[in-house]
């Protein structure tokens, strides 16, 4: 597809295609595909600047297309997945670029049970970008309105997906959200389940979404943890579709960790259903501890969509990434990071035991993850000087090690990850190969 990529359509702003015509173009085109016959669509968005300039631009070309348009604002993602099935909305919108700095943005769509949509139906909407926008008659054009208390809702739904009853009070808790779509609902939800909150990166201007914060850059969380004696930290992306975790000593609990920790839980408790599924890039670590609880785990290809599509495929309710976006399908239909957090805490809860000691049960084999950034995406292991530091360092290996190399779907990256048992040849091998594909993307 030549705009939709892994997690819908996204960019620089003011450059294609992140202009104010094609958002307005983009509207009109969903339209005709999601809600052919009017219907009801609910905008919601981060807290970049550029996000009222996009708000504008769908909804006129929703309501020109005689669609009905709900309008509720700096809102996680997850959380609007949520909404479209509350509010009984044809479809839904997030204008976000998730973890990304604010001079980008992004446009990404779920329908009305709350899902991401396939390939087939954004391939549809591709093909209708390049037709005028449709203005239909007034008496037929779509209304809009703004909701934004309805965001109480989500905050309830968040504090249901724990055991009844169950309470935070006695536990401080430090909230990073990023200074993003997160900043009002995560706080609140901890507070009203009882917690003691410090909160951090709540402060949101449309300039400083994932600056210094956020599960992107954790590092004033893993400071202000111990620095304010708090039992742990939670740390949610731009978007609130991610989470990571810091310890009472300021140590971070990666996806992976946290993904440990809930299947053996759901195990212990005998709520587990299938496999569990990673990534190419989950940890080695995860896959050896959770086949010594009996665990079967599985790896799926990077994006939260290829995890939803292997646990449909097979039945299961848990997965995730490192980078933290976890999925709970027996809570919710998409990542969501402040679901994942209070699932962690949940566990904390009824065993009684601190994050580090639940988190140190998982073993971290060394890895190594390098960008190399690239004027155009290529192929890398098509390249054979590529192909020949790969083979070199899979044969020091002897077996004992995995080497992932993929173009990233949302920026222009190669990313390399080198991953085994001995850190120093770990971090040698990976310098190797992305010295090797910088060199191969200089003459693409």
């Amino acid at each position: 597809m030549t705009y939709f990529g892994t997690d819908g359509v996204r960019g620089r702003v003011g450059t294609e295609p992140m202009k104010v015509d094609f958002a307005l173009r983009l509207a009109s085109a969903a339209a005709r595909v999601l809600a052919p016959d009017g219907g009801r669509v609910l905008i919601g968005k981060d807290t970049r600047l550029s996000g009222y300039m996009f708000e504008s631009a769908l909804e006129a070309g929703f309501v020109a297309a005689g669609v009905d348009v709900m309008l509720i604002g700096p809102l996680p993602t997850p959380g609007i997945a949520y909404m479209t099935q509350r509010l009984g909305c044809s479809f839904s919108v997030v204008i976000s670029a998730s973890h990304n700095t604010y001079e980008d943005n992004g446009i990404k769509f779920f329908d009305g049970n709350g899902s991401k949509l396939s390939d087939e139906v954004e391939q549809q909407i591709e093909r209708l970008l390049d037709d005028a926008v449709v203005t239909q008659e007034s008496q037929r054009l779509g209304r809009a309105s703004r909701i934004d208390r309805s965001r109480t809702h989500y905050q309830d739904f968040c504090a249901s997906t724990i055991p009844a009853g169950m309470s935070l009070t006695g536990t401080k808790i430090v909230i990073d959200c990023a200074n993003g779509a997160g900043y009002k609902v995560a706080p609140r939800v901890l507070t009203d389940l009882g917690a003691e909150i410090v909160p951090i990166g709540c402060s949101p201007n449309g300039r400083n979404i994932n600056d210094g914060c956020g599960s992107t850059a954790p590092e004033l969380l893993q400071l202000t943890v111990p620095g304010v004696r708090a039992n742990l930290g939670i740390a949610l992306d731009g978007d609130g579709d991610r989470v990571v975790m810091v310890d009472a000593l300021g140590r971070i609990v990666d996806g992976d960790q946290l993904l440990f920790i809930l299947a053996v839980a759901r195990k212990a408790s005998g709520a587990l259903k299938g496999p569990v599924v990673g990534t190419v890039m989950s940890n080695l670590g995860l896959e050896h501890a959770l086949a010594e609880r009996g665990i079967e785990f599985r790896r799926a290809q990077v994006g939260d969509r290829h995890v939803l599509a292997m646990l449909n495929e097979t039945g299961g309710t848990l997965g995730g990434e490192t980078s933290g976006h976890i999925l709970c399908l027996d809570k919710t239909t998409t990542g969501d990071g402040l679901i994942s957090a209070l699932q962690v805490l949940a566990v904390m809860l009824k065993s009684g035991k601190p994050l580090a000691e639940l988190a140190a049960a998982m073993p971290r084999y060394p890895q190594v993850l390098l960008n190399v950034r690239v004027a155009a995406k290529f192929d890398p292991r098509g390249e054979p000087a590529v192909a020949h530091a790969v083979a070199s360092l899979e044969k020091r290996f002897g077996g004992k090690g995995r080497i992932v190399l993929r173009a990233s779907g949302t920026e222009p990256l190669i990313r390399v990850m080198v991953e085994g048992y001995d850190a120093a040849l770990v971090k040698q091998g990976a310098a190797e190969i992305a010295a090797a594909v910088e060199a191969a993307a200089q003459s693409h």
